[in-house]
């Protein structure tokens, strides 16, 4: 949410979103919001996980309810399937448990979906799901934590119409775009339940050949 981004390998945020735009600009440039995410100075927040430190609000990485028990921060993914990569991503972004582990183990976990391909990451738009240092504290305080269920997850239509006009377009950098639908739910102390929302988030994932697919970013805006 607010946390500050770190600048991995050197490269200014401004370097690396030209880079990126340089090779996943011909893909997705019928992605709402994309141009403003590869250009501006500083990205805007994408919609964070909601977090109540008194109300109920949920995310989990697999479950449709709340689990009373402490879960391991999240491992990444291991597929070479973007949509099912994008799935994984989102459940984990939409989850955090105050628990069991802090908040600056949680925002390192997440840091490891990543691709390590500097030029093409984007970790201020992972750190920004994040709650921020004051939210977590009261959060923890109320041992509150968050649980999601992921109904499904595409490319949008746009993605895929950009790659049937260019279909060589995408092996620059392979880079997908894939829309996440779910819904996140949140519990606290002493509670078995909790509030739940709809959520929905496109992701921008790396899947090269002979490699795992990676994260690359959280898009500011949804592609349907």
């Amino acid at each position: 949410m607010s946390s500050r981004p770190m600048n991995p390998g050197g490269a200014s945020p401004v370097r690396r979103r030209a880079l990126l735009g340089t090779a996943v600009l011909v893909v997705l440039v019928a992605l709402a919001g994309l141009a403003a995410y590869l250009t501006r100075d500083g990205r805007s927040p994408s919609k964070a996980p909601a977090v109540q430190t008194s109300s109920p609000t949920v995310p989990s990485t697999a479950s449709s309810a709340p689990r009373s028990h402490p879960r391991a921060l999240p491992v990444p993914a291991k597929t070479h399937d973007p949509i099912v990569f994008g799935k994984a991503a989102a459940a984990v972004l939409w989850s955090y448990d105050t628990r069991a582990y802090s908040r600056t183990e949680l925002r390192t976990a997440l840091r490891a979906w990543l691709t390590t391909e500097d030029r093409y990451a984007d970790p201020a738009s992972v750190d920004k799901v994040v709650p921020s240092p004051v939210l977590w504290t009261e959060m923890a305080a109320n041992g509150q934590f968050a649980t999601a269920r992921v109904h499904e997850g595409h490319f949008p239509d746009s993605f895929t119409r950009a790659l049937q006009v260019d279909p060589g377009a995408i092996t620059q950098a392979y880079i997908y775009a894939v829309t996440v639908s779910g819904k996140q739910s949140i519990a606290w102390k002493g509670s078995h339940a909790g509030g739940a929302e709809s959520r929905t988030t496109t992701l921008a994932v790396q899947c090269r050949p002979h490699q795992p697919c990676a994260l690359v970013g959280v898009m500011p805006s949804v592609a349907p």
